[in-house]
């Protein structure tokens, strides 16, 4: 009995050494030793933030030792930037960007994160640079909602080129100077924070000059020249990077690589998030849900309308959207419809065109890429289009003398819906006019299916008489 009670004491200790040992094993080995991947291809965008937002969120959650960011961009917006950045600063978890495969760049808003990620690593062949800021945007003379606006804010999948944004040198506007200077300041604050070359930083931003990978780290641009992540993982380890909470040396060797693609959520909102079409899908909703209330049961405009009305919202709450711009939109929209119900005879069609290109062209704040002219001018012309057909079909109702009750029947065209019978005469049958089963009477036999022409009404019958033929209706 007592070596029984040896057994099953030793045995509780046994498991309670366990325990504490499972709890002071570091995170990094609890998950095994991993290395979550996120590959960045393409523009930076609100899509972008979200993806790498919550890629760094799940390996803080699941105890990563590392974030590795696999970049290949031609730069994007800047709020995005700037929100990826506060992440990569505020995570628990070294993140590693590396410009990947080879022949990729960071250009503009790829080379502030570069600078601004624990470290910075590049492929063979692959280059950085370009970042000076242009103002996107706006109306001249006023300022964008961020004070600078890297230069890669272009359709998809190009950069910007000549012609297409305004470099803001040193001798440009007031505004232009600010913006220069904002970005300067920015990126050199990256460089001094993370102990990279600041020089260099300053005249990629000034001069928009580039550097390859092997210039780059001899300059002290960037910490590591890797041809792969295995290379990559070998270089970092024993490393020290300088995170929020101080001082963290690397153990990169041996980690297994897990790598996050970006998912549909991600890809659903980097389509969206284009403000041409996010602005194509809440005219769709609009006219959508306005032609179900206007046909009850129609069914498919309303569902249409819905969904495009939902996403196009969700990708407003994403852009940085001037709501001035927005009501001014809804108000124009609203105008126009209105016309085709309140006879204005132009007034507010025209009303309503100007309030639609004033919302459309102030929609979208310095920040971001602006709906494109020919968008704007299309939708507005097609609008006018509809205007126009409804002042036209409203003077021609205007113009024709009202007519109704018995005289309204006069000289319509009726259809024979059996063969007509002698009787007293004349022959008889029915007809159908407007929709409606009557009585009729003609001068002339009448076969079923022949086409006649009303030429009186007598009480429930009506007088009619051939198409084209000779005989008049009888009396």
């Amino acid at each position: 009995m007592a070596r029984i009670r040896l057994w099953l004491l030793g045995a509780t200790g046994l498991f309670g050494l366990l325990l504490v040992g499972l709890a002071t094993v570091p995170a990094s080995a609890q998950s095994g030793g991993q290395a979550l991947v996120l590959t960045v291809a393409g523009p930076i965008g609100p899509a972008t933030l979200d993806y790498v937002t919550r890629g760094i969120g799940r390996a803080e959650a699941d105890g990563m030792a590392l974030v590795v960011i696999e970049m290949d961009t031609p730069g994007g917006l800047m709020e995005s930037m700037r929100g990826i950045i506060k992440a990569i600063l505020a995570s628990r978890v070294p993140v590693a960007t590396y410009v990947s495969p080879q022949g990729a760049r960071a250009a503009s808003a790829g080379t502030y994160i570069l600078y601004g990620s624990h470290i910075a690593a590049m492929a063979p062949a692959t280059h950085l640079g370009s970042a000076t800021p242009v103002q996107m945007g706006g109306l001249p003379g006023s300022e964008p909602a961020e004070p600078a606006q890297p230069d890669t804010d272009t359709p998809a999948s190009e950069p910007s080129g000549p012609g297409e944004a305004t470099e803001p040198r040193r001798g440009g506007t007031a505004m232009e100077r600010k913006v220069l200077e904002d970005a300067v300041s920015y990126i050199r604050g990256l460089a001094e924070h993370h102990g990279r070359n600041a020089d260099w930083a300053e005249s990629a931003v000034r001069d928009a000059v580039n550097l390859g990978a092997r210039e780059a780290l001899a300059l002290g641009v960037i910490d590591v020249v890797a041809n792969d992540l295995g290379d990559l993982l070998r270089q970092l380890d024993g490393r020290t990077v300088r995170m929020a909470s101080g001082e963290r040396p690397l153990a990169t060797a041996g980690l297994a690589l897990v790598r996050s693609a970006p998912d549909w959520r991600t890809r659903l909102l980097s389509v969206i998030t284009d403000p041409n079409l996010a602005y194509f899908l809440m005219i769709i909703g609009f006219y959508g849900i306005l032609f179900e209330l206007a046909n009850p049961g129609a069914v498919v405009p309303g569902v249409i309308g819905a969904i495009c009305l939902i996403l196009a919202l969700f990708a407003f709450q994403v852009l940085s959207v001037n709501y001035a711009g927005l009501a001014l939109i809804v108000l124009g929209l609203a105008f126009i419809v209105g016309e085709a119900f309140v006879p204005s005879f132009g007034v507010l069609g025209i009303g309503g065109i100007l309030a639609f290109v004033a919302g459309s062209v102030i929609l979208m704040d310095g920040s971001h890429r602006d709906i494109s002219l020919p968008t704007i001018g299309g939708t507005a012309l097609v609008a006018a289009g509809f205007i126009l057909w409804t002042v036209t079909r409203f003077i021609g109702l205007r113009r024709r003398p009202p007519v109704s009750g018995r005289d309204q029947m006069y000289g319509q065209t009726a259809r024979a819906l059996d063969d007509f019978q002698p009787e007293h005469g004349h022959y008889a049958g029915h007809v159908q006019v407007a929709g409606e089963r009557w009585k009729a009477r003609c001068g002339q036999p009448v076969s079923a299916g022949d086409t006649v022409r009303v030429a009186g009404v007598e009480g429930l019958t009506v007088n009619v008489e051939l198409t084209g033929g000779d005989g008049q209706a009888g009396a």
